[in-house]
C-alpha cells in the first residue's frame, strides 16, 4: 500500500513542489491549506501516514494543529514533520513537545524531504 502524505500549508506554491517532490517518490498527497482543513482531511481519510505542516497559517498554525491532533488521538502514532520558514529554536522545542518527529526549513530540499518522509513512514510501520 502506498503511504498518503497530508500536506498542510498556506502557499499553494509550496504545496505544489511538495506534492511534486512526493509524488515521483511514489507517495499519494493530500492537501489542506491551513490547520482547519488539515483536521477535516484527516478525519474524512484515515489512512494518512504522515502529515508535513507549515507552522505559520491563517486559521489554524502548525503549532495548534499538533495540539488538536493529539487531543483527537492522531498523535504520538501519526509521525508530523514541520516545514517553515522558521529556525526558532524555542519553536522546535515546543512542536516536538506537542509530538512533531521531524523540522525541515525552507526553502525545500526536495532529496531530504523524500529521505525523511521514507525514514518517518518506515519507522512508522515497523
Amino acid at each position: 500500500m502506498t503511504p498518503s502524505i497530508l500536506v498542510v500549508d498556506d502557499s499553494m506554491v509550496v504545496r505544489q513542489q511538495v506534492r511534486r517532490t512526493l509524488a515521483a517518490a511514489g507517495f499519494g498527497v493530500l492537501e489542506a491549506a491551513d490547520g482547519v482543513q488539515a483536521l477535516e482531511k484527516l478525519k474524512e481519510t484515515p489512512m494518512v501516514s504522515l502529515v508535513v505542516s507549515d507552522v505559520n497559517m491563517p486559521r489554524m498554525g502548525g503549532l495548534e494543529l499538533l495540539e488538536h491532533m493529539r487531543e483527537r488521538g492522531f498523535l504520538p502514532e501519526m509521525p508530523v514533520l514541520m516545514l517553515t520558514t522558521e529556525a526558532d529554536v524555542a519553536l522546535v522545542k515546543r512542536a516536538k513537545e506537542l509530538g512533531a518527529k521531524g523540522w525541515m526549513v525552507k526553502p525545500l530540499k526536495a532529496e531530504l524531504l523524500v529521505a525523511t518522509v521514507i525514514k518517518l513512514t518506515t519507522t512508522k510501520a515497523a
